[in-house]
C-alpha cells in the first residue's frame, strides 16, 4: 500500500542524512519534496500543509542544527509527526460494556462491510474468546443476507436466521432480542450501503443506531478510494456517533493517502485494517508501526506477533529440540517453508524488516516468487519417507523419479539438495549457540539499525519479544532462514533463499 510513498520519502531523507550540516534552505527544500510526495499519495491538502508546517518549525530549531547528526534528527521529527498524524496510540475494539456488546458496521456499498464483519467475528471468537452473533440488515443488495450466512458458516459464527420481508429496523430489533436471549457476548450488525452517500442511507443508518444503541460504530472504508474516503468519514460522522474506522484493502497497490488523512480529518481512530481476502486477514492498526513501514524502519514487533499467532507451538518445540541435536532433514525444511508461507511468504517477511528498502532493487532482481516455495514443497512431497529423512539416498534414478512426480527437473532437485545440505551444516553450528534472535540482533532487546529515523536504539518501551521464535530453527530467526542472510539483508542478497543458488565460490 505505502510502497510508492515509502520510496519517495526514503530518497528525500537519504539526501539529508548524507550531509554533515543542514541549513534552513536544506530543510525547506526537503519539506517541499515531502509535501509533493504526500499530495501525490492522495493525502488531503489540509493535512499535508499542517504536517509539513509542524515538521519545518521543529526542524529549523537550534537542537537540530547543533545535533551531531542533523539529518537523522529531521527524519526522527518526521517520524514523530507522522505517528501523531496517524493517531499516536493504537486503539483496539472496546468490549467493556454489558453483554451483548452491539457493534454496527457502516459504509458505502463495495467497501467490504460484509467480509469485514465476518473477519471481526472470527477475530473476536478465536482471539478474545467471545460468543458472537452476526446479523445482516442489508435488504436491498441481492443475496447480501445469504452472503453473511455463508461467511458465518466458514468462520463457525452464529448468524441471525433470515426472515423475508422484514425492514432493516425490524431485523435490528429482532437481532438485539435474539442476542440477549441467546446469551451472546457480541452482536455485529452489517448495515446496508449505497454506491454514494444520500439522505435515505443516512436516515436508515440513524434509525438503526437509535434502536440498537451500539457500543461501537465502525466506519468501513476502502483504502484505495483516496480523498473520497475523507469526505465519507465527515458525512457519516455528522449523522452517527462513529467510534472508529476500519480500512480495507490495505494490501492493495494504492497510494495510501486515505490512511494518512482519515484520522487527522475525522478525529476518529483507525482501529483495524484488512490486509487480505481471507477471513483471518485482519490486523490491529498501530500508528507507530505504520509510520515505521512508510519510513523504511520495518515492523519487527509485528512480524514476531504474527509468528506467535500463526505458528503451531508444539511443532516448533519439537523442531527446536531436533535442531539442538544437529538434526535437520527434508521434513524440517518443508515445515519451515510452510511457516514462511503462513507469515505471508518471503515478500511478507522481508517487508517487515528494517532497512529493507535500501536493497529493494536487489530483491526485485532476485525475483522472489513464492511459487518457488510451492515447487520445492512439491519436490519434497514426491520423495519417499526414507528419502526425506536421509537425502543422501537420492541417487540419479531416484532424482529422475522425484522430478517426474513433482513436475520439475533434476536440476531443481540438485538445487534443493544443495540448499538443504548448506542449511543442515548451518543448523548444526547453530545448535551449539543460543537462539538465533540473539545471533540476529545481539544480546538483550533487538536494536534498530543506526541509520534508522530514530537514530538506533531498542524497540519501543514495553515491547516484549519472546525468548525464542517458535516455528523457526533454533527457536529463533536463523541466519540462514529461507530468505534471510547472516545478520540482515543490507549486506547483500540472501544466501540461503529457497530457489536461489548458494553463494558462488571464487575460482582460483
Amino acid at each position: 500500500m505505502f510502497e510508492t510513498l515509502s520510496d519517495r520519502l526514503s530518497g528525500i531523507f537519504d539526501k539529508l542524512t548524507r550531509r554533515g550540516a543542514l541549513s534552513e534552505a536544506d530543510v525547506s527544500e526537503a519539506m517541499r519534496e515531502v509535501r509533493r510526495a504526500l499530495i501525490e499519495a492522495d493525502v488531503a491538502l489540509d493535512v499535508v500543509k499542517s504536517f509539513t508546517d509542524r515538521v519545518k518549525s521543529k526542524a529549523v530549531g537550534q537542537d537540530v542544527v547543533k545535533s551531531v547528526t542533523p539529518g537523522q534528527m529531521v527524519v526522527k521529527i518526521v517520524n514523530d509527526e507522522m505517528i501523531r498524524m496517524l493517531g499516536s496510540e493504537a486503539q483496539g475494539i472496546d468490549l467493556a460494556a454489558t453483554p451483548p456488546v452491539v457493534m454496527m458496521m457502516v459504509g458505502l456499498q463495495g467497501s467490504g462491510k460484509t467480509t469485514t464483519t465476518a473477519k471481526l467475528a472470527l477475530r473476536l471468537t478465536t482471539r478474545d474468546k467471545q460468543k458472537v452473533m452476526m446479523a445482516s440488515l442489508d435488504t436491498r443488495r441481492p443475496a447480501a443476507q445469504e452472503q453473511l450466512r455463508v461467511l458465518g458458516e466458514q468462520a463457525d459464527v452464529a448468524t441471525l436466521p433470515i426472515v423475508e420481508g422484514q425492514t432493516p429496523t425490524e431485523i435490528t430489533a429482532r437481532a438485539v432480542q435474539a442476542a440477549k436471549l441467546g446469551g451472546f457476548d457480541v452482536l455485529l450488525l452489517d448495515t446496508a450501503g449505497r454506491t454514494h452517500i444520500d439522505e435515505e442511507l443516512m436516515a436508515e443508518t440513524a434509525a438503526i443506531e437509535k434502536i440498537a444503541q451500539p457500543h461501537e460504530t465502525l466506519l468501513v472504508a476502502d483504502a484505495l478510494t483516496g480523498q473520497d474516503a475523507v469526505n465519507l468519514a465527515k458525512n457519516f460522522g455528522e449523522r452517527v456517533d462513529l467510534t472508529g474506522i476500519v480500512l480495507t484493502r490495505v494490501d492493495g497497490d494504492g497510494r495510501g493517502g486515505a490512511a494518512l488523512s482519515m484520522r487527522a480529518v475525522s478525529g476518529k481512530p483507525i482501529k483495524l485494517m484488512g490486509v487480505g481476502e481471507k477471513l483471518d486477514a485482519l490486523e490491529d492498526f498501530h500508528p507507530d508501526r505504520i509510520a515505521g513501514r512508510i519510513l523504511g524502519m520495518g515492523d519487527v514487533v509485528g512480524l514476531v506477533e504474527k509468528a506467535m499467532e500463526t505458528v503451531e507451538v508444539d511443532k516448533a518445540q519439537k523442531m527446536a529440540e531436533r535442531l539442538k541435536k544437529g538434526a535437520f532433514d527434508m521434513n524440517d525444511l518443508a515445515e519451515q517453508m510452510q511457516q514462511m508461507q503462513k507469515l505471508g511468504g518471503m515478500g511478507g517477511v522481508l517487508s517487515m524488516l528494517p532497512g529493507i528498502g535500501k536493497v529493494k532493487k536487489q530483491l526485485d532482481a532476485a525475483n522472489l516468487d513464492d511459487t518457488v516455495l510451492k515447487r520445492q514443497q512439491a519436490i519434497i512431497g514426491s520423495m519417499t519417507k526414507a528419502e526425506r529423512k536421509t537425502p543422501k539416498l537420492l541417487n540419479a534414478s531416484r532424482k529422475k523419479r522425484v522430478a517426474a512426480g513433482s513436475g520439475t527437473s533434476v536440476q531443481d532437485i540438485n538445487k534443493l539438495v544443495k540448499m538443504h545440505r548448506q542449511m543442515a551444516d548451518m543448523m548444526k553450528a547453530m545448535g551449539k549457540k543460543r537462539g538465533a534472535l540473539s545471533a540476529l540482533f545481539g544480546s538483550g532487546m533487538p536494536q534498530m539499525p543506526a541509520d534508522m529515523p530514530d537514530g538506533g536504539g531498542a524497540l519501543p518501551k514495553g515491547t516484549e519479544l519472546p525468548a525464542s521464535f517458535p516455528g523457526l530453527p533454533g527457536g529463533g530467526l536463523p541466519s540462514g532462514l529461507p530468505g534471510l542472510p547472516g545478520a540482515g539483508l543490507p549486506g547483500g542478497l540472501p544466501a540461503g533463499l529457497p530457489g536461489l543458488p548458494g553463494p558462488r565460490k571464487k575460482k582460483r
